[in-house]
C-alpha cells in the first residue's frame, strides 16, 4: 500500500477541460473551481486520443494557475487499450502527476492493481474513482477502501442511469447517490456529485446542489464556469457552523478521552475529521 498521506482540502466544485486543448487549461484553473480535470476519455474522439494524452501529461503540471486548485487527469477505462496506454504515459511522465481519475471501474481490484503499480514506480499520484457502473455501485464500499491513495468517489450519473435502466432524475438516482455517500464516509473520502446538465436552468441546479449537500456530498461538478460560484456557495459552511466546529475541536484538545459532552450533546472523536474538512473548505472560501 502507498505511504503517501491523503490531503484535507476543499472539493466543492470541479470542471473538465479537454486533454487536446492545453490552451484551455489556464482558463479552467482560473475559473474559481476547486478541481480541474483534464479529460482523456469522453471529451476526446478516438482519433485524437494519442494527441490528448501527450498534451495532458506534458502540460497540466507545469501550466500557470492557482496553487490551491487540484489538478487531475481522467484516464480512459483501464480495461481498454487506450486506458493501458494512459497508464504507460502516467508511469513515464516527465513529472509526477498529482492525481488521476478512473472511469467505468467495476471492482476494487482495478484500483488496487493501479495503486500497486504506482507503488512499484514510487509515484505519489493520488486516485479519484468514478462510480458509474452497476458493479461499482454494488462494490462501492470495497472500492472506497481498496487503496489509501484514493481521495474521492465521484458519481457518474448519466452512465449509472443507463446501467440502472432508470431516468436521470434526482428521485430515480437517490439510492445510487446514497450508496456513494455511504461508501465515501466509510473510508473518510470526499463524495462528488454529477454535474447538472441543463445550463439554462439555474434554479434546478441550485435545488440539486442543495439536495446533494444535504445528502452528504462534499461537492458537485460543473459543465460551465458560470455554475461554479453557485456550486461553491452550496458546499461552503456558514460562519455559525464553522465557529461551532472550532469550539468543538478546541474542547477536544483539552479532553483526555475519546468522548466529549459539549453544550449538553455527546460528541465522539471521529467527528473531528469531518470538522477538519469543513474548516479547510471554509478557509478556501475565505481566500476566494
Amino acid at each position: 500500500m502507498s505511504t503517501t498521506e491523503p490531503s484535507v482540502r476543499a472539493r466543492r466544485s470541479f470542471i473538465f477541460a479537454p486533454g487536446n486543448r492545453p490552451d484551455m487549461f489556464p482558463k479552467a484553473l482560473a475559473c474559481g473551481t476547486d478541481i480541474v480535470c483534464v479529460d482523456l476519455e469522453d471529451a476526446i474522439a478516438p482519433k485524437d486520443k494519442a494527441h490528448a494524452r501527450e498534451q495532458a501529461f506534458t502540460h497540466l503540471v507545469t501550466v500557470q494557475g492557482p496553487a490551491r486548485v487540484e489538478r487531475i487527469i481522467r484516464l480512459n477505462c483501464l480495461r481498454t487499450i487506450e486506458g493501458m496506454m494512459d497508464v504507460q504515459a502516467l508511469l513515464q511522465a516527465p513529472m509526477d502527476i498529482p492525481a488521476v481519475m478512473l472511469p467505468k471501474v467495476k471492482g476494487p481490484e482495478e484500483v488496487r492493481n493501479l495503486s500497486v503499480l504506482l507503488d512499484e514506480y514510487k509515484l505519489t499520484t493520488r486516485l479519484h474513482v468514478i462510480i458509474e457502473t452497476n458493479e461499482a455501485l454494488e462494490a462501492a464500499c470495497e472500492i472506497g477502501r481498496s487503496s489509501d491513495r484514493i481521495e474521492a468517489l465521484f458519481f457518474g450519473g448519466v452512465d449509472m442511469a443507463a446501467d440502472l435502466r432508470c431516468k436521470s432524475t434526482w428521485m430515480a438516482l437517490q439510492y445510487a447517490r446514497s450508496r456513494i455517500v455511504h461508501a465515501a464516509a466509510m473510508s473518510g473520502l470526499d463524495a462528488i456529485d454529477v454535474p447538472y446538465l441543463d445550463l439554462e436552468n439555474r434554479e434546478g441546479m441550485l435545488r440539486e446542489a442543495a439536495l446533494s449537500a444535504e445528502l452528504g456530498f462534499t461537492g458537485k461538478g460543473a459543465i460551465h464556469p458560470k455554475q461554479i460560484p453557485d456550486i461553491n456557495a452550496a458546499f461552503t459552511p456558514d460562519d455559525e457552523t464553522v465557529e461551532h466546529a472550532r469550539q468543538v475541536i478546541e474542547a477536544f484538545s483539552q479532553c483526555d478521552g475519546g468522548l466529549l459532552v459539549y453544550k449538553g450533546k455527546l460528541i465522539e472523536k471521529p467527528v473531528l475529521r469531518s470538522f477538519a474538512r469543513m474548516l479547510a473548505v471554509y478557509e478556501v472560501a475565505q481566500g476566494n
